[in-house]
């Protein structure tokens, strides 16, 4: 009988090639189909800037990226890898100063994450995520079930933390999720844990009720640790697009958001969001997912992303 061995696991870079596919896939032959042995004139222009657009980079990053371009090749030729290059550029000029990693800061003890998000977005999983990694580098964690509208939320939280071998704080279905965190944090304080996140609910459909409950728990986190949240992560799901945009600033508006988490990356031709996001709310970029396992959520590296996402290969 003969044995099958299992294939090599990707590295990074492989997974986020494969995963940015759809969107690299858009970006690329749309560029080679507006480029083919053609100038750079005012036609091409305003279909290049189209395509950016549709490909979710935003109004404003595929104006500039047109504008840059039309300055030093305007009525020249033009070939579709010296059009990539070029965007390449761009992309990461504007991504560069927010990818940035979360720093824990070991003067805060716990430190505390609120991590905030619709539901659907792949908050929970990106908390377990973030658990693993943190205790890999050796910190102790702690996670609350914050989101106590939803009995799914709170048993896929205890999952991941017995996953992690984390404690998990939990309380019934519909109790207040303001008292959840407190009573977890007096815990993590008193088991002497390095990071406590706590996970909140995610409703859109009534905005001020949400705005209303963040406030609150963040009112109750301030009386335990005035300094605290030490960091607020918003978790934005790639394949809603430009909706992405409107999360970003109702959470904003809800909580004050330190920096984002943007998955579901390898389900999307819509990657270019993330480029419309850190350009309108210049917050820093922690992390990227492209896909569900543990390893495919990594810190944001602006050059690779820059590259993948309009069909360069790796430098």
């Amino acid at each position: 009988m003969t044995e099958h061995t299992p294939p090599p696991k990707k590295s990074w870079f492989g997974r986020l090639k494969d995963g940015l596919k759809r969107s690299t896939t858009a970006l690329s032959s749309g560029i080679g189909d507006i480029f083919v042995k053609k100038k750079l004139d005012a036609t091409t222009l305003e279909e290049l800037e189209d395509l950016l657009i549709m490909s979710d980079l935003g109004v404003t990053v595929s104006r500039r990226v047109c504008d840059n371009l039309a300055k030093n090749r305007f009525d020249k030729e033009i070939s579709p890898g010296e059009v990539q290059a070029a965007l390449a550029r761009e992309v990461a000029a504007i991504l560069r100063p927010v990818a940035r990693p979360l720093d824990l800061g070991p003067a805060r003890k716990p430190h505390i994450i609120l991590m905030v998000g619709v539901n659907g977005s792949g908050k929970t999983t990106t908390i377990g995520k973030l658990a693993k990694k943190f205790m890999n580098d050796g910190k102790s964690v702690m996670l609350a079930a914050g989101d106590t509208f939803r009995a799914a939320a709170i048993e896929q939280l205890q999952v991941w933390g017995a996953r992690n071998r984390a404690p998990v704080i939990a309380g019934k279905v519909g109790a207040d999720a303001a008292g959840l965190a407190y009573e977890a944090i007096e815990r993590a304080r008193a088991d002497n844990i390095d990071v406590l996140m706590i996970d909140t609910a995610g409703r859109l459909q009534n905005k001020s009720h949400l705005m209303e409950e963040l406030a609150k728990i963040i009112r109750v986190i301030k009386k335990q640790d005035p300094s605290a949240p030490h960091s607020t992560l918003l978790v934005l799901d790639a394949t809603t697009g430009q909706n992405a945009i409107l999360q970003a600033e109702v959470f904003r508006e809800a909580a004050d958001v330190s920096g984002l988490i943007m998955t579901k990356l390898d389900g999307t031709a819509k990657g270019g969001v993330l480029v419309a996001c850190a350009e309108k709310f210049d917050l820093p970029i922690h992390a990227i997912g492209v896909g569900e396992t543990i390893d495919d959520l990594q810190p944001f590296d602006a050059d690779e992303f820059s590259r993948m996402l309009v069909g360069l290969e790796h430098e």
